[in-house]
């Protein structure tokens, strides 16, 4: 969600400023600008649309050796040129890019600028606008920021250009994430490290309520106080080859094809040479001592949350809670004595998570992050972290991060129930090598998937899926990968729940996609498939092999009962896939969705 990148060196910025934004492509947008300087002045460029529509934009005759850049996703005022970033003082001597949501901005403007005419519909202007009203009271551009940020409630991540200080670049941060990155005779600046890998690949994370003076040969961290920060930089572990399609036609596609190579990664990860699990004992202690787990998620990660419920509950006899974390935010349950916090995202930004960590954190609660991206926020401020080791996912859409958050759930399931003294028959690695290739072979049924949305989906406004047990939290992720990039109606639905009011929903061609890889209740799923066929629904059925059934449409390989869920989704991302395609929408990005929702 929103994206900023900035440059200052030696070389013309508006390439890199542009390449870089689109490596944030997949983070969702509507609008997109650069604005580049040359001691001269700043010339600004942006467009509503795509970054290849302000590439048109631009005029390549404005040199410049210090940028900034950035891709707007809307909260305040609709997506227009007006209202992309950058955003301009009214004397246009300050100019800022600004991700996040101003909370007072209604308050300051009162207080602060009734005489200024604003531009925009925007809240971000109106840090602009304080900057230089405080700049005019006599305060140096440093410190007419600091002022500024100091009296923001809300979060923000913000990077600020002064006309009279053109050798600088102004950085601060609270809550969104941001990072500043080191070069020779070279600084960037990025929500993103994959953003500016094409200048340098080591960087320094920034802490909340921080301002960063940013030169070619120095970069000053500082508390709004004004006290200065060391930090140490870090290496980004990325390989520039990984954000990149290849050959495939969409990033979404890559992403489900790679599925099998992220299971091989994770146990890789996660065995010790005597093929046990390698785990923090930190974290072992942690779960063991625990009297609940609460599992907290928003979106894909909560329905691979819902299923590490049942993992955690059924391999180590732990009580586990999952919440939609921007509900128990503002709505948190009655906790146990001993509870632990367990945190899973693919960006480890996600605002509403935050916002949960830092209640949690207040009370005395220890916390527990699974996610893609173990320098992020969300990895940095609990108290431990496993990685997913899933690699940069690009495509809104999730798919691979979904499945890998699954598989490390069955890892510290089964670790918990073993250091508990558990007795169990249940290998995850030697069970997850299975389940590597039983994916592959899903894979590899393009051709069949891509026929099934053809024939099911191709003209419907609705789709339903159904399922019992953990096929139900399958068709959760199935009916939500649907919706949000085919743009079809869809819904997943608990097979017993039929007749308590849903199956109303069905009527003559209704597609129903069903799932019937669970043995124990195999003969209630089949008959719930026969009851919407009764009633006119066109039935897909996904079932696992050893209790198919001749009608079947697709049946996928043997694998354990608990990891079920991470080779059944394949044929539903890749049906989604082909929906989407099917119907010309924009798979990688679809419409009015973020990949990393960083405000609430």
């Amino acid at each position: 969600m929103c994206g900023i990148v900035g440059y200052i060196g030696t070389e013309d910025a508006k390439e890199i400023l542009l390449r870089g934004l689109e490596k944030l492509e997949y983070r969702g947008y509507d609008s997109a600008g650069i604005a580049v300087a040359n001691g001269n002045g700043v010339n600004v460029f942006k467009e509503k649309g795509r970054i290849a529509t302000l590439r048109d934009a631009v005029d390549n005759s404005k040199q410049g050796t210090i940028g900034i850049g950035h891709t707007r996703w809307a909260t305040h005022g609709a997506p227009s040129k007006v209202n992309a970033h950058p955003h301009q003082s009214a004397t246009e001597r300050f100019t800022i890019v600004h991700n996040g949501v101003i909370e007072n901005y209604s308050q300051l403007r009162k207080e602060f600028l009734q005489d200024v005419t604003l531009t925009s519909d925007t809240d971000t202007e109106i840090i602009v606008h304080l900057v230089e009203r405080f700049s005019k009271e006599g305060l140096s551009t440093e410190e007419a920021f600091s002022k500024t940020l100091g009296l923001l409630k809300g979060s923000y991540a913000t990077a600020l250009l002064d006309n009279q200080t053109p050798e600088t670049i102004f950085v601060g941060k609270n809550k969104s994430p941001l990072l500043v990155g080191l070069g020779e005779g070279v600084n960037v600046v990025a929500s993103d490290a994959m953003a500016m890998l094409q200048v340098t690949n080591e960087f320094v994370e920034l802490m909340d309520e921080e301002i960063v003076i940013v030169k070619r040969d120095s970069v000053t961290i500082k508390t709004l106080d004004g006290e200065v920060m060391t930090r140490d930089s870090y290496t980004a572990e990325l390989d520039a080859s990984d954000i990149e399609k290849g050959t495939y036609p969409h990033y979404m596609l890559k992403e489900i094809d790679e599925q099998p190579y992220v299971i091989r990664n994770i146990i890789s990860k996660y065995q010790n040479e005597n093929d046990t699990i390698k785990l923090d004992e930190d974290i072992r202690a942690a779960m063991t001592g625990a009297d609940r787990i609460y599992i907290i998620a928003a979106g894909t990660s909560y329905h691979a949350g819902v299923v590490g419920k049942q993992l955690i509950e059924k391999i180590a006899n732990k009580p586990v809670e999952t919440h939609i974390a921007s509900e128990f935010l503002y709505n948190m349950p009655l906790l146990s004595e001993k509870p632990l916090f367990i945190f899973i995202s693919q960006s480890g930004e996600t605002a509403d998570l935050r916002g949960v960590l830092v209640e949690t954190k207040k009370m005395g609660h220890k916390a527990l992050t699974i996610t893609n991206v173990p320098g992020s926020t969300l990895s940095r401020e609990s108290d431990y972290t496993l990685h997913t080791y899933a690699g940069p996912e690009i495509a809104v859409a999730s798919t691979k991060a979904y499945t890998a958050q699954m598989a490390v759930l069955a890892i510290l399931a089964v670790d918990t129930a073993r250091a508990a003294g558990v007795e169990m028959d249940f290998d995850p690695l030697q069970e997850l090598a299975i389940v590597a290739n039983a994916m592959e072979t899903m894979a590899d049924q393009k051709e069949t998937l891509e026929q099934v949305a053809r024939e099911f989906l191709s003209v419907t406004r609705n789709c339903f899926f159904i399922g019992r047990a953990m096929d139900y939290h399958v068709c959760l992720e199935g009916a939500l990968k649907l919706k949000e990039i085919s743009y079809i109606q869809a819904e997943g639905f608990a097979g017993g729940e039929l007749k308590h009011g849903t199956i109303a929903l069905i009527e003559e061609g209704t597609p129903v996609i069903g799932l019937a890889t669970q043995e124990h209740v195999n003969l209630s799923i089949r008959g719930n498939i026969k009851e919407v066929v009764a009633r006119g629904a066109y039935p897909c059925t996904i079932s696992m092999e050893g209790f198919e059934e001749e009608d079947d449409t697709i049946v996928i390989p043997r694998v354990h009962e608990y990891l079920t869920p991470l080779v059944s989704v394949i044929p539903l991302q890749l049906i989604s896939y082909y929906a989407a395609l099917h119907r010309n929408c924009d798979v990688d990005k679809p419409r009015n969705l973020a990949k990393s929702v960083t405000v609430e």
